[in-house]
């Protein structure tokens, strides 16, 4: 069903870094969770009617939340797509991240209110009318969505769409609540015991957790968190596959939306090259690369010695001694700078995120430095590496 849909409504599906192609997943899951969405909202209102149950009635307003998740969706899908102008240089991508974070906020909304509603029905308990209309109503709400789970997590994984992964979410914890509110209806059925209020709070907890976990993930987006290493690790390799390229270093994404992100990364070239030569590759790399992943890319060159063996000796030493005391740590941009007394060793030292001891750190690597020769001093800057993935070609 899935498949058939795509190839239905999604010209050029394969193309999922074109913005053109990402808004017609977008729309095609938006509109498939409003129609889905509705209709268990109108069934589940009417089931609730004739049993009287909070609990279905819960449920019915957490389909309708849904499907004004979707609504929105829909809309930060199609805002999303706008070109660049004068006002937005990187485009409007962004305005899917907003658009997630508002169904985050829509679930919390709609978790609370059921939350109320159950605390409110275990304080003042009403008589539940068993029906099995009600019955086959809630089961194949539970199959409706886990449908929309599997497609929702599809659609997402393709297009890598935070939006559709929370809607995904969603429907998981959908399946969970209103298999809950299920297993009271059988309960009743089978012991005239009602627990609507307990289960209606049950519902509303899982509501709130999936509603909190979606405004956390897309907060996380927006504020700038750790890139897609996947994307990081591709765009290494691509990197590295082009001759003259030895090494990467302060690899870099700024993510303007799904499918609108700008890289920018140092890459290490023999300092013995010939500099209209390398820059012939580099300027090929950031095309060719920037067509194949859909991003703007700037690649900054840093010359490295590689014919002096003395320095190679002495950089490797060192990355050793760095790698040995912790496997996160590197270093890029190494030379020496002899003078008459002592030997300058410069060079950039890489820290992982939240590195601590940077101080014990750099007298170790001095100590260390004057074990291999007493004229040997240290010239360290310090990096942190947010993408936790090292660019070295073996």
């Amino acid at each position: 069903m899935t498949a058939w849909l795509i190839r239905r409504f999604v010209k050029n599906a394969q193309d999922v870094e074109n913005p053109e192609v990402r808004a017609a997943y977008g729309t095609l899951a938006s509109m498939t969770g409003i129609v889905v969405n509705l209709c268990l909202c109108a069934s589940k209102f009417l089931a609730g009617i004739l049993t009287g149950s909070l609990a279905i009635t819960a449920d019915a307003v957490n389909n309708l939340s849904d499907a004004g998740g979707s609504i929105v969706t829909l809309v930060s899908v199609r805002l999303a797509k706008k070109p660049v102008d004068q006002e937005h240089p990187f485009g409007h991508g962004r305005m899917e991240y907003l658009g997630s974070l508002a169904v985050g906020a829509l679930i919390v909304l709609m978790g609370f209110s059921l939350l109320c509603d159950g605390i409110s029905a275990i304080l003042n308990p009403e008589t539940v009318r068993l029906s099995w209309v009600a019955v086959g109503v809630l089961a194949a709400s539970v199959l409706s969505k886990l449908w929309l789970w599997r497609y929702y997590g599809k659609l997402g994984q393709t297009i890598n769409s935070g939006t559709l992964a929370a809607a995904a979410k969603d429907s998981l914890g959908d399946v969970l609540s209103t298999g809950a509110v299920l297993l009271s209806v059988a309960v009743y059925a089978l012991t005239d015991v009602s627990v609507d209020g307990w289960v209606g709070v049950l519902v509303s907890l899982i509501v709130l957790k999936a509603g909190l976990e979606v405004c956390r993930d897309t907060v996380d987006r927006l504020l700038g968190g750790k890139p897609d290493p996947e994307k990081i690790r591709r765009l290494s390799a691509l990197l590295l596959s082009y001759d003259g390229i030895l090494g990467l270093h302060d690899l870099v994404l700024h993510d303007y939306g799904p499918g609108r992100c700008i890289a920018s990364v140092h890459a290490e070239v023999s300092a013995d090259s010939d500099i209209v030569a390398i820059h012939e590759i580099i300027d090929t790399a950031e095309r060719e690369i920037g067509r194949k992943m859909q991003m703007a890319i700037c690649i900054h060159m840093d010359p490295i010695v590689t014919g002096d063996e003395r320095t190679n000796r002495v950089r490797e030493q060192m990355a050793d001694f760095l790698r040995h005391t912790d496997p996160g740590l590197s270093l890029h941009d190494f030379r020496m700078v002899p003078g008459e007394e002592t030997i300058n060793l410069i060079f950039d030292c890489v820290l992982p995120a939240g590195y601590k001891g940077r101080e014990e750190l750099l007298k170790a690597m001095r100590a260390y430095a004057l074990t291999l020769d007493k004229r040997y001093r240290l010239v360290v800057m310090f990096d942190t590496d947010f993408t936790a993935m090292a660019g070295k070609r073996g």
